[in-house]
């Protein structure tokens, strides 16, 4: 169950649409309900109400999905939750109800309000003793909901899904290593490409990957040219195509829009370093695709990138704005720590995001809430 679906394009809505296929093709019986319009897909069940600017809710949503489950008689249900996800709330209400075993995946990393409001929710229905497991994606996505769920919800860390053979680099991509194992030779005044990809959206702070840049721009010297590539769209787009134009920076940092897999790819053939500045980042699948394709990654070490980037091995990590410009400064300087990093992710595929890890940690969660049905129910 999840608020959104495809056609709807966001992590979310790949991200499960990829689980689905992968526990399809590995066995599973596997029907999807949700409340995003679209077409008729084999399995999957929408439930949708004319609802304003398409949101994806249902005002009787718990009616309908416990209609839903009657008829589909699931072994498990799975929820899939957003920080707020009004559908998906409603489908783990109907599982409990209807006594069957049920696992919840939040996709997002919880904010104080949003810490408020599950509390309350607790208080008005009790979540907190229900039979249900819960999994995040990252260590640090965890703590927040572990500290609002307590000892009475496990709460398991099983990763975003993701083929990392389709990242990985060829032996000719990149103009920052030659060998595998060597440490390539850059030419020092070289052109430095950085690249960040995302939805340009408000909550992302975009803006501010642009004063990040600014910043970083600052501390090079001028004989090191840069170039920033920030893949994606969103409502922040033009905001920031207006910041670029008042500080003089559309001569160095593009935004071309939204890329297919297969564009990014190709983009990132040609980067040298990949930021992800996001402070509030539950996981960063573009991070992992960047540090799959052996980019250097600076990101925040509270985010959920601190799962498969170290500072020093992988990339670059920092706590605020400051810290990330000055990483990006000194990848952008130092070639051979570039080199190094580059080295070191090509030749070690990242743990995090295989999708036999993904597959079996979720079969681990399924088993744990069968075992934690109430009597009354089986």
């Amino acid at each position: 169950m999840s608020d959104c679906y495809l056609p709807r394009l966001g992590g979310i809505e790949v991200q499960v649409a990829d689980l689905v296929r992968m526990q399809r093709e590995s066995g599973h019986d596997v029907e999807v309900a949700t409340a995003t319009r679209g077409e008729s897909l084999p399995g999957v069940h929408r439930i949708v109400a004319r609802m304003p600017f398409d949101l994806p809710v249902h005002p009787f949503g718990v009616r309908h999905l416990t209609r839903r489950l009657a008829l589909s008689r699931p072994e498990v249900v799975h929820v899939h939750m957003g920080a707020v996800s009004p559908f998906a709330w409603m489908g783990v209400r109907a599982a409990v109800r209807a006594g069957l075993p049920c696992v919840v995946t939040v996709h997002s990393m919880w904010d104080p309000l949003t810490r408020a409001l599950y509390r309350l929710l607790g208080l008005v229905y009790g979540w907190r003793r229900w039979p249900v497991v819960a999994t995040t994606v990252s260590n640090a996505a965890a703590v927040p909901i572990r500290s609002v769920a307590g000892p009475r919800v496990p709460v398991h860390v099983v990763s975003n899904g993701l083929d990392l053979s389709g990242w990985r680099a060829g032996p000719a991509a990149s103009r920052a290593s030659a060998e595998p194992h060597a440490e390539p030779r850059v030419e020092p005044h070289a052109e430095v490409h950085i690249v960040a990809v995302g939805r340009l959206a408000p909550r992302k702070q975009p803006v501010r990957l642009l004063k990040l840049l600014a910043s970083a721009r600052s501390r090079v010297p001028a004989a090191v040219p840069l170039r920033a590539t920030v893949v994606g769209d969103g409502p922040a787009r033009a905001s920031m195509e207006r910041y670029l134009a008042r500080h003089g920076m559309s001569d160095w940092v593009s935004l071309p829009g939204r890329y297919t897999r297969e564009q990014i790819a190709k983009v990132l053939e040609s980067a040298d370093v990949f930021v992800a500045p996001a402070p509030r980042e539950s996981f960063g699948i573009a991070a992992l695709e960047a540090r799959a394709a052996g980019l250097p990654v600076v990101a925040r070490a509270q985010s959920g990138v601190a799962d498969f980037v170290s500072h020093g091995t992988e990339g670059l990590l920092g706590r605020d704005l400051g810290d990330l410009a000055e990483a990006v400064a000194r990848l952008s300087v130092d070639a051979g720590l570039r080199a190094r990093i580059t080295a070191r992710n090509r030749s070690t595929p990242p743990a995090a995001g295989s999708w036999q890890v993904v597959l079996a940690g979720f079969d681990r969660a399924y088993a744990e809430a069968v075992g934690r049905r109430p009597r009354s129910s089986v």
